[in-house]
């Protein structure tokens, strides 16, 4: 449990795909690529582009099927034969993170949220707060993809991701912790800014559409809101995530 030395791959690199994302990540020396694995259906001077510039940052360069390439970005979309594993240095199980000797106090859990983007600026901004977690479930939430890495401005790479197969796991994992679990309801009468917090708190954020999800909704300890003195009925989720990132920074600072 938490052994680095069984951690899966995926809870170690962001994989990022296409021409593009990757040079701009073997050009980057505040990056640590693992591996280049291109298709062997690549061939002249876009494979001789990416094989000079994997050489000039050391990184080996792996030939595979086009197929495993496809399989290996899990993407449905063009990723032109070649993707990168980039390491992410922060992000690792959450199990692990639960197993540490001393286990994130804030965290932010993700529930349903689809859009790259919004995974992206939440990653940006939850970084930015400094908060020691994000649980980012491998299923029911947009894919750690460029797409997420473009709308993070490169953030990402470094955030504190932890990973778990979904989001109800998360929750269990965390109640089971002795974590409070908070979530962001309109309707709730407490509020983010006079909620009173345990030691230990999750967050969840849930999903554009529906919200957070009924298998989590079951775990919530409590249920808050953001005041909106406007005649308007919700914020966007990543603008709701920077209202209580930094809610939580104030609080350190009182």
């Amino acid at each position: 449990m938490g052994d680095e030395s069984v951690i899966s791959p995926k809870d170690r690199f962001l994989t990022v795909y296409g021409r593009k994302p990757v040079l701009e990540a073997l050009d980057d020396a505040a990056l640590e690529v693992d591996k280049v694995i291109l298709a062997d259906t690549v061939r002249g001077p876009n494979a001789a582009e990416i094989q000079r510039a994997a050489k000039a940052a050391g990184v080996p360069v792996q030939r595979a099927s086009a197929h495993r390439v496809k399989v290996l970005a899990g993407n449905g979309k063009q990723d032109q034969g070649v993707l990168a594993d980039v390491v992410a240095p922060r992000m690792r199980s959450l199990q692990a993170a639960l197993s540490d000797g001393r286990p994130p106090s804030r965290v932010l859990l993700l529930d349903g949220i689809t859009t790259p983007a919004n995974v992206g600026m939440i990653l940006r901004t939850a970084t930015a707060a400094g908060l020691e977690g994000v649980v980012v479930p491998r299923r029911g939430v947009a894919a750690l993809d460029p797409m997420v890495v473009k709308a993070s401005a490169g953030v990402a790479f470094r955030a504190p991701v932890l990973r778990c197969g979904s989001a109800r796991e998360a929750a269990e994992m965390l109640t089971e912790a002795g974590y409070g679990i908070y979530a962001l309801g309109a309707s709730a009468r407490e509020t983010v800014f006079d909620v009173e917090l345990p030691q230990r708190a999750a967050f969840v954020l849930g999903g554009e559409t529906n919200g957070v999800g009924a298998e989590v909704g079951e775990l919530v300890t409590e249920w808050m809101s953001i005041p909106m003195p406007g005649e308007v009925e919700s914020l966007n989720v990543s603008a709701a995530a920077a209202v209580l990132s930094f809610e939580l920074v104030r609080r350190a600072k009182a």
